[in-house]
């Protein structure tokens, strides 16, 4: 084992500098131990068509760094102040019908500004002894990112399945940096949802299903961005209002983000200026040619122009009178 050549702090100030919002640090060999809330929703079939949930690495950090005894959690504030126009009250078939596409995907894409700054966190840590090992992962790792960030103080697995921080609500992207440094742990966070039901009232496909338990089946999110198929379920293109790249409604109606949410000083997170308020039949006769164009550098370029022009139409026709 690498003896602590850096200390706990001094990691923690580096990647403030590095422009992370928050970190915290948790014991690898404690974190997520004696925890089957993972088996029972893949035993369950709530993971959908997402086969890459079940690789059993993501249950055990040591297959992804065997020497590993800390993992250090870092959060990055992505939120930005716009708001998405109002529906008009009756609107003449598609006009000025606006899709809607997630915050997440409104700028630039989170994994090269993660990776990029995790990179230079691993880099610098493993620099401050020759014995020191770093590994970092996030969001493309088998790693569950959310249970590692609660161990590590970061903030707390709410009923939506989102990580809510108190600072910044659930408007976060997480990453960690595994190493075999023997570090400092921070607490687990405790919950903060008490008895607010709101996310689990509002998803209009009842996704839902309980408390911290989401449904990818039921998900408009998951229909949206990871569904292959020629055409969606009934049941999710007619509640999709109006969603075509991901769902924010269970984080919309979170009092925590209603709150607490604070703009991100990550400039390249502001959205490009088409991604706020696109309209919908413009997104239903996108060209695959637009589409390159239109998502340069984007989270949204997973949803390929078939899938957005699909998710698109299936609004529009939900939109049609009977």
């Amino acid at each position: 084992m690498a003896q602590p050549l850096v200390d706990s702090d001094r990691i923690k100030q580096k990647a403030l500098e590095l422009g992370f919002h928050k970190v915290g640090i948790a014991a690898a060999e404690v974190a997520g131990e004696g925890d089957n809330s993972l088996q029972n929703w893949l035993g369950r079939g709530y993971q959908a068509d997402m086969a890459w949930m079940a690789n059993p690495k993501r249950q055990d950090v040591r297959s992804l760094l065997p020497s590993v005894q800390s993992v250090i959690c870092v959060a990055l504030n992505y939120y930005t102040p716009h708001e998405r126009p109002a529906e008009p009250l009756h609107s003449e078939k598609y006009a000025r019908k606006y899709a809607k596409i997630s915050r997440y995907g409104w700028g630039r894409d989170y994994h090269r500004i993660m990776h990029k700054k995790l990179k230079a966190l691993s880099v610098w840590l493993e620099a401050q002894g020759s014995a020191i090992e770093a590994r970092y992962c996030s969001d493309t790792a088998p790693i569950q990112d959310k249970v590692w960030a609660e161990r590590a103080g970061i903030g707390w697995v709410a009923k939506n399945s989102n990580l809510i921080t108190r600072e910044y609500g659930s408007w976060v992207f997480l990453g960690e940096v595994l190493t075999n440094l023997q570090l400092t742990i921070d607490r687990l966070h405790l919950p903060h949802c008490g008895t607010c039901t709101r996310c689990l009232e509002a998803c209009p496909t009842e996704a839902i299903v309980q408390p911290f338990v989401v449904d990818a089946n039921r998900c408009i999110a998951y229909h949206t961005i990871e569904n292959r198929a020629e055409s969606l379920p009934p049941s999710i293109a007619a509640n999709l209002q109006g969603w075509v790249a991901g769902c924010d409604i269970c984080q919309d109606v979170c009092p925590w983000n209603q709150r607490f949410a604070q703009e991100t000083d990550v400039a390249e997170f502001q959205p490009y200026p088409w991604n706020v308020a696109p309209e919908m039949e413009a997104i239903a006769t996108l060209s695959d040619a637009e589409w390159d164009q239109r998502f340069p550098a984007s989270a949204l370029r997973r949803i390929k122009p078939d899938m957005l022009r699909r998710n698109a139409r299936a609004n529009l026709e939900a939109d049609l009178p009977e």
